[in-house]
C-alpha cells in the first residue's frame, strides 16, 4: 500500500528545478580547487578504478551506519542472510539504527535536527528533505554524483533527468538520491467480479464512462447491492480511487492530490483543488453515489469492511493492487463463493487520455548526512550507495538474495528456491524471503530496470503493468524552487488549504454539499490564502526561470 505519511507532491515540486545532463554532471564535487584536495584525501577504502557495471568492494573492511525502517511484516534481524552476505560482497558492514514504521519519520526528524542522524538515511521520500536543506544537515548529494557512475548511467539511458532536477532546491542543488525507475509503474485500481459480468453479457470496462455502464447494469440485476464499494480511506478518504480518476481527467487527487498545479495552457501554476478538472472528478463520484452505484461508506469506511461486503456479495467491485487482488480477494471469494472471479483492470481512461502522472518514475530514496564528507572514506561510501541501491547487480542482490540458496534464475526468469514463499507465493513454505532472509526489503529494493522490477510479477500483475507502461507519462511541472523564508509560509498555509479540500471533496462527492455552493467554496479557499500560495509558487517559478533559463 501506497505509504501515506509522505509529503505532499506539491512539497516534492516546491524544491523543483530544471538544469540539463550538462548542470548535473558539471557540478560534481572535486571540479576546483581546494574541493578536489580535499577529496583525494577521503579515498580510504575506495576502489581506484570504479565503473558502471562493475562490483564494488572496499579496499578495506568499513562500517557505515545506517537508519533503517523496522517493517512489522518483516522485522529486520541479526542473522539475516542478507547482512552477512552484504558485507561478504562489499567488505562493508551496516551499523543500523532500527526505528518502527509508525515512528519512522518523527525519529529521522529528530536524529537529524539533534545532529546524531546516522550517515546514510534511505526511505525518504522527494520533498522530505526539503525541511533539513538550510541547516546544512545533509548533503548536496547532487554534487557527488561523479562518484556514482551507475546513478549517472541510469540517468542518462533512461532520461530521467527532468525528474531528477525536479528535486533542486532553491540553491540549484539538490539533497535526495530517488530511486529511479526505467519505467512506470503503477499500484493500483480497480477489481470486479468477471463472473458476474460474463453473466451479464459485460466486458471489462477501459474507461470510466463504461465503468459507470457496467455498474448500472449490475445495479439493474442487484438493486438491493451496491455494485460498488471501497477502501483505502485513512488517512485520505477514497485515497487510491481519487487518484484514479483524477489520473484520467489529468488532476492530481487523492494519494496525489497537490495544491498547486501547473496549467501548460496559461503557462502559470493554479490552485488544483479549485480547477475545473477537479471539479469533474467530483461530478463523476458523486453521480454514482447519486444513483447509488457506490456505496456511500466506502469514502470513510475500514479496509475490513470494504472487503467483508465484497466477499459477502453485498458489493461487486473494490479498489486493489496485485497483492490484495491475489492474496485476499481471489484467494477468499474462491473459498466463499463457488465459480467466483475477479480481475484487476489497468486504471480506466478519461478525457486526459492514455497517461499517467509526471514523475511517477521517481521512488523514495536517499538522503546522506553531510558528515559524510568530513570521513576519510567519504568516496567509498558513495561508490557503496551507487553499487548497492543503483547497479544492476546490486539491485537484484537486495531483491532476489543469493542465486541457488534463496532463488534460481532461468531464461530471464527468477523464482524462489524450494522452501522459501515471497508474499504469499508458496503457503506452505517453511521459509521466507523477507522475513528470514532479509531480501526484498523496501529499505533498500526499490526502483531498477524493467525486467528486474517486474521479475516478481505474477501473471496479473505483469499484465496490469504491461498495459499501464504503455501509457504516456505527461510531463513534471516547471521549475518552481521555493527560497527558505517562503518555504516556511507555504508550509503554513498549505495544510489548512488541503485540509479544506480533503473535507469538503468528501461532503461534494456524498451530497452534503450541493455542487451549486461551488463558487462559496473556492472563496473560502481565497480566504485560507489560496492566491498567495499560489502567488509564491508562480514567482518561484518566474525568479528560476530568469536565474537558469
Amino acid at each position: 500500500m501506497k505509504n501515506t505519511g509522505q509529503l505532499s507532491r506539491r512539497q516534492i515540486l516546491a524544491a523543483a528545478g530544471f538544469i540539463g545532463l550538462a548542470g548535473l554532471t558539471g557540478c560534481g564535487s572535486g571540479d576546483d580547487g581546494a574541493d578536489a584536495k580535499d577529496l583525494s584525501k577521503k579515498r580510504e577504502g575506495a576502489m581506484q578504478e570504479y565503473r558502471a557495471g562493475q562490483p564494488f568492494k572496499a579496499t578495506e573492511p568499513l562500517t557505515f551506519s545506517l537508519l533503517n525502517l523496522s517493517n512489522p511484516v518483516y522485522p529486520p534481524k541479526a542473522g539475516w542472510l542478507f547482512w552477512k552476505e552484504l558485507t561478504r560482497r562489499t567488505g562493508v558492514t551496516l551499523k543500523t539504527t532500527d526505528v518502527p514504521y509508525s515512528d519512522y519519520e518523527k525519529k529521522r526528524s529528530l536524529l537529524i535536527g539533534a545532529g546524531d542522524a546516522p550517515l546514510l538515511i534511505p526511505k525518504t521520500y522527494p520533498g522530505q528533505e526539503t525541511p533539513f536543506v538550510s541547516s546544512g544537515s545533509i548533503l548536496p548529494v547532487g554534487d557527488h554524483i561523479e562518484l556514482m557512475p551507475n546513478f549517472r548511467d541510469k540517468l542518462r539511458r533512461w532520461k530521467l533527468e527532468p525528474e531528477v532536477d525536479s528535486l533542486r532546491q532553491s540553491d540549484g542543488k539538490y539533497y535526495l538520491l530517488p530511486g529511479l525507475h526505467e519505467r512506470v509503474k503503477s499500484g493500483y485500481s480497480l477489481a470486479l467480479r468477471t463472473d458476474v459480468l460474463g453473466r451479464l453479457g459485460l466486458e471489462p470496462p477501459s474507461t470510466w464512462d463504461e465503468v459507470y455502464e457496467v455498474f448500472k447494469a449490475i445495479k439493474a440485476e442487484y438493486p438491493d447491492r451496491y455494485p460498488f464499494s471501497d477502501r483505502w480511506n485513512q488517512p485520505e478518504p477514497a485515497g487510491a480511487l481519487l487518484q484514479s480518476v483524477g489520473q484520467a481527467y489529468g488532476v492530481r487527487a487523492g494519494w496525489s492530490y497537490l495544491n498547486a498545479s501547473w496549467d501548460a495552457q496559461g503557462e502559470k501554476f493554479v490552485f488544483t483543488g479549485a480547477t475545473e478538472k477537479y471539479r469533474q472528478v467530483i461530478e463523476y463520484l458523486r453521480k454514482l453515489v447519486d444513483e447509488k452505484l457506490m456505496d456511500p461508506e466506502g469514502f470513510t469506511q475500514s479496509d475490513d469492511d470494504a472487503v467483508k461486503k465484497l466477499l459477502s456479495e453485498r458489493s461487486f467491485a473494490i479498489s486493489a493492487n496485485p497483492q490484495e487482488l491475489v492474496q485476499n480477494y481471489r484467494y477468499n471469494l474462491q473459498r466463499q463463493v463457488k465459480g467466483a472471479t475477479i480481475e484487476m483492470i489497468p486504471v480506466p481512461l478519461g478525457p486526459a487520455g492514455p497517461v499517467v502522472l509526471g514523475g511517477s518514475r521517481l521512488e523514495n530514496g536517499m538522503m546522506i548526512s553531510s558528515d559524510a564528507l568530513k570521513r576519510d572514506d567519504f568516496v567509498a561510501l558513495m561508490q557503496f550507495v551507487d553499487w548497492l541501491w543503483y547497479s544492476d547487480e546490486g539491485q537484484k542482490f537486495t531483491k532476489w538474495g543469493v542465486e541457488g540458496v534463496t532463488y534460481t534464475e532461468s531464461g530471464g526468469g527468477y523464482r524462489v528456491a524450494e522452501g522459501i514463499t515471497l508474499m504469499g507465493s508458496d503457503p506452505d513454505a517453511p521459509k521466507d524471503l523477507q522475513k528470514d532472509y532479509g531480501f526484498y526489503n523496501g529499505v533498500f529494493s526499490y526502483g531498477g530496470s524493467w525486467e528486474l522490477v517486474s521479475s516478481s510479477f505474477g501473471p496479473d500483475e505483469k499484465k496490469f503493468q504491461d498495459a499501464m507502461s504503455q501509457r504516456e507519462e505527461l510531463p513534471v511541472d516547471p521549475a518552481h524552487p521555493l527560497q527558505s523564508v517562503e518555504q516556511e509560509q507555504a508550509t503554513l498555509w498549505d495544510t489548512p488549504l488541503k485540509d479544506h479540500v480533503r473535507q469538503n471533496t468528501l461532503r461534494f462527492v456524498l451530497g452534503k454539499r450541493p455542487l451549486s455552493e461551488w463558487d462559496a467554496y473556492v472563496s473560502e479557499l481565497k480566504a485560507k490564502n489560496m492566491d498567495q500560495l499560489i502567488d509564491l509558487h508562480n514567482k518561484a517559478y518566474e525568479r528560476f526561470r530568469k536565474e537558469h533559463g
